[in-house]
């Protein structure tokens, strides 16, 4: 089984919500960025968001952009990023989706692209800027490989674009809680209980809530609503701070498992 399936099927069971950490592959270093994933795994985060580096991300906040284009100067590619799962699958088995624009893919070639995500280990990818109406070609490459394609929803997504959304996605559905761009945030939406069980009334497809959670608080609170958490720029943000150092992951293993901790209780 697919290991993104696999772990919701056996956090379902144990009646628990996913944590899904996002982080960006090369920031500060590919070699960090490893240390980082053993120690994410460690912490108990379920899936592992794998961030590739893109020079226009707009979809992002500050924090995550200044972290692309660290990963960028050092010159990571799609590529990079690749061979980064496959060393990585030599020591760990925990679930990876890669998360990526739509034109790194693009130049790598659609076809090329799956085979050598799921060869690698990968486990699904979430394509930031393509839309699901323009997805034909995209998914089905990606499922002939049994990677989950997991598409974005967002408070202003209606019903019947639920539905659209949610027979596209594979894996689980990522619903971005408030409009704007990727950030951490004083308090969460204010309707996302409403929103969350109104997506869960469309699909029996997990749904991962994320954008603007960054405190083990928020984590808490959403794990009540939704099959999964996820937290990125207050983790990007604080590998930014502490940079290429042998302190950073254990520093980042311990506040991922404050979160992770939270999540499950």
């Amino acid at each position: 089984m697919n290991r993104i399936d696999q772990r919701f099927q056996d956090l379902k069971a144990a009646g628990k919500t996913a944590f899904i950490p996002y982080i960006t592959a090369g920031d500060p270093t590919l070699a960090q960025t490893e240390k980082i994933v053993y120690a994410l795994e460690e912490a108990g985060a379920d899936i592992i968001e794998f961030g590739v580096p893109f020079s226009d991300p707009i979809g992002d906040g500050p924090v995550n952009q200044e972290a692309a284009l660290r990963a960028l100067k050092n010159h990571v590619t799609l590529k990079d990023v690749i061979g980064l799962i496959k060393n990585i699958r030599a020591k760990s088995q925990v679930a990876i989706l890669i998360f990526t624009y739509y034109n790194p893919v693009l130049a790598y070639g659609l076809e090329a692209f799956a085979t050598a995500a799921a060869d690698a280990g990968a486990d699904g990818v979430l394509c930031v800027d393509l839309p699901p109406e323009e997805a034909d070609g995209y998914k089905a490459a990606l499922d002939a490989n049994d990677l989950r394609t997991v598409f974005l929803m967002s408070p202003t997504s209606t019903d019947e674009r639920i539905e659209l959304i949610a027979k596209q996605s594979t894996g689980f559905i990522y619903y971005v809680s408030r409009l704007g761009v990727t950030g951490e945030q004083a308090a969460l939406a204010n309707d996302l209980d409403t929103a969350v069980a109104n997506i869960q009334k469309h699909t029996d497809t997990p749904v991962a809530v994320g954008f603007g959670i960054s405190t083990p608080e928020q984590a808490k609170v959403v794990a009540t609503m939704a099959q999964g958490v996820v937290v990125g720029s207050a983790i990007v943000r604080m590998i930014g701070e502490l940079g290429d150092s042998d302190e950073t992951a254990p520093k980042v293993g311990a506040f991922v498992k404050s979160l992770v901790d939270a999540t499950k209780s």
